[in-house]
């Protein structure tokens, strides 16, 4: 997976932006494998107190339905992925905010944090100009601080559940035409 995961960037240039690369679908399901509905239940539900919340900014919350109109506003699937996954990580982070490290949860959203910093290096040769403006704007502001006056509280579950709803309808075709 290493060697793989060195020689993306030149995979990326060759196949182009819009293909999902090898090292995503890996990665993906590997994420999907850690965000499996007891593991999310277990660790972002059970072990939280009742109705725990997560201050998150609006855009932060990234839901199947804010795909589906970006889609229909003609926004590419790179770009939709590269904002899932800013979005996601933005989202984990927050929840580990809130974490104290002997916390039971803090190990498996460290395990999640690893998956996402090497997503992290396959779209770290990506820029905001190579994606769409409204991807990118939205980008723009999930890591703005000024947007933190924008806030809303989430569970930490629904966090993680819109991550996994969201990855399984951007990499869930273009992963499963790369293993046949």
């Amino acid at each position: 997976l290493t060697l793989l995961l060195g020689a993306l960037p030149g995979i990326l240039a060759v196949m182009g932006l819009e293909a999902a690369a090898l090292g995503e679908c890996e990665i993906t399901q590997l994420l999907q494998d850690k965000l499996q509905y007891e593991m999310r239940l277990q660790y972002m539900k059970h072990y939280f107190p009742l109705d725990y919340t997560v201050q998150v900014q609006y855009e932060e919350v990234l839901r199947p339905s804010n795909i589906t109109r970006l889609r229909n506003g003609t926004v590419s699937e790179a770009a939709l992925r590269y904002l899932w996954f800013h979005v996601s990580s933005q989202a984990l982070l927050r929840i580990r905010q809130v974490l104290p490290e002997k916390h039971p949860s803090w190990k498996y959203t460290q395990e999640l944090c690893r998956l996402f910093d090497a997503l992290g290096r396959e779209y770290g040769a990506y820029r905001q100009t190579d994606v769409d403006v409204v991807v990118a704007d939205l980008v723009k502001q999930v890591h703005s601080a000024g947007a933190e006056r924008r806030r809303k509280a989430v569970r930490p579950k629904a966090l993680l559940d819109n991550c996994l709803k969201v990855m399984r309808m951007l990499f869930g075709r273009p992963c499963e035409c790369q293993g046949s």
